[in-house]
């Protein structure tokens, strides 16, 4: 692992098998799935500093908050933007990743929820698709044990019907959700931020509000109990990410094959692969596809402090998008 990213120990790593339950999908076939890229291999390596990447047949949508002088002009490319009053345009340095300006979201100290985000809905909805975005948390980034999200988010269903929002099961029909972010207070762990993992809506989630994967394989909750990841599953260190650094997250979320078990989450923090979790099920039914996806920040009761996190450079395309490569290079 790059020296400049921090392996966490301390979790349990389970060896996933094949569990013998009575499933609508295939079991864990012999054959692995394709390897996936890292590194400098994929769109961006073709558009220094991003320039132009827009243009790219694969890329579906891009924002590099350039053209935002205040948050009114987010509307122009997010159909969804909560809490406006929230976010700030920066043009300070030192929270901008690239270019002039990027996108501020602050959490006051308060007890009451709160989510803070910008979303996006696909004109044409997806089977597959790859979200980047550049992001750092403040400084002294603290939060209370409580329900925190921060980071990217791929959905499908999940916003509309009766089913919408958290709290309400996805079934193979309905929905699904996957968001690419940090757990926070973890017991047996260093404070918040904690370890980067995927929270997930699937038809297999062992509650009401969704199941936390982390790389080293571990699930929660119920951590004592292996989730079925496939004979293929490799169990990777788990990382924590540090506090005002700027990384290049990006993941990608495979819908399965009604029927199959070929579901598939794969996560990169700067070029690296960091977590790969194959087998997944997440719709049992052709029509439930992707159909929208957002960054953002949500905390439930935000009582420690005042909490800042930045985005830049956001891209959603239906390849492997790899971190921006210097303007002049290439």
């Amino acid at each position: 692992m790059d020296a400049s990213l921090t392996a966490l120990v301390a979790v349990p790593t389970f060896v996933a098998v094949c569990l013998l339950v009575a499933l609508p999908t295939t079991g864990c076939g012999d054959t692995p799935p394709p390897p996936l890229p890292e590194g400098n291999t994929g769109i961006a390596a073709k558009y220094p500093g991003d320039a132009g990447i827009e243009n790219d047949p694969a890329v579906v949508f891009h924002d590099d908050f350039e053209e935002c002088r205040t948050t009114a002009d987010l509307h122009s490319r997010w159909d969804a933007v909560v809490h406006e009053g929230n976010m700030h345009i920066t043009e300070e340095p030192a929270d901008v990743y690239g270019g002039r300006r990027a996108l501020e979201i602050a959490i006051p100290q308060q007890g009451d929820p709160l989510s803070v985000d910008v979303g996006r809905t696909l004109a044409a909805e997806q089977d597959l698709l790859f979200l980047r975005f550049y992001a750092k948390l403040d400084e002294g980034f603290a939060v209370p044990r409580t329900s925190v999200h921060n980071g990217g988010s791929i959905s499908a269903g999940y916003w509309r019907g009766e089913s919408a929002g958290p709290g309400k099961r996805a079934d193979g029909r309905n929905k699904f959700l996957v968001n690419f972010e940090t757990e926070v207070a973890v017991p047996g762990r260093p404070p918040s931020p904690g370890p980067l993992n995927i929270y997930i809506y699937h038809p297999e989630q062992r509650t009401d509000y969704g199941d936390h994967f982390f790389p080293s394989g571990t699930v929660m909750p119920f951590t004592s109990q292996p989730h079925s990841f496939g004979p293929h599953f490799v169990s990777r260190p788990d990382v924590l990410p540090e506090l005002d650094r700027w990384y290049c997250f990006e993941y990608m979320l495979k819908a399965n094959t009604p029927g199959q078990r070929d579901g598939r989450v794969a996560c990169w923090v700067d070029g690296k692969l960091i977590a790969d979790f194959p087998n997944l099920r997440f719709r049992d039914v052709e029509t439930l596809k992707i159909d929208r996806f957002g960054v953002g920040l949500f905390i439930a009761k935000n009582t420690v402090r005042e909490n800042k996190k930045w985005y830049d450079d956001v891209v959603a395309a239906t390849s492997y998008i790899g971190p921006q490569v210097a303007a002049g290079s290439g």
